[in-house]
């Protein structure tokens, strides 16, 4: 699964792309822009890393974060929802979760990220246990699931 071909389905079917990260620090972004072109699809990229940006910039309700945290499929949802708001891309994207090394709980582990995507009114949010103990490592495998959910859903 490549960007490149994420890349040229995007643009031929003519769809807007936005994206709110969290622990990837915007290397979701980076990639989604690497290639040329790449503004005739990619409107808006988002990093949201404190649950301050959370709560301020995507408007997610600070309940949600207090019950559930900033890793969970709720807030993932809420991020994905209200960037949705604020882009009007045709299709969204929200990421959160641990990369570790530190962080992590028997609850929560490091590598636990979740994935959501909205295309309309359709949103998917991915739960993923990540293997991976290294951050670089876990951002790029994350990186790459969000490219093959996308592919799957466009």
């Amino acid at each position: 699964m490549s960007i490149q071909l994420l890349h040229n389905k995007l643009i031929k079917k003519r769809l807007t792309v936005s994206v709110a990260e969290s622990c990837t620090g915007g290397l979701l972004a980076h990639n989604l822009t690497k290639l040329a072109n790449s503004s005739k699809y990619f409107q808006m990229g988002l990093t949201t890393y404190s649950n301050q940006a959370k709560i301020k910039i995507l408007k997610v309700n600070k309940d949600i974060i207090v019950k559930y945290g900033a890793v969970s499929h709720e807030c993932c949802k809420a991020m994905v929802k209200n960037l949705s708001k604020i882009s009007n891309s045709k299709i969204n994207v929200s990421i959160t979760g641990i990369a570790g090394p530190g962080g992590g709980t028997k609850e929560k582990p490091v590598g636990l990220v979740y994935i959501g995507i909205k295309k309309r009114n359709f949103i998917k949010i991915y739960e993923n246990k990540f293997k991976s103990k290294t951050r670089e490592k876990l951002q790029i495998l994350t990186v790459k699931e969000v490219i093959k959910n996308l592919l799957n859903l466009i």
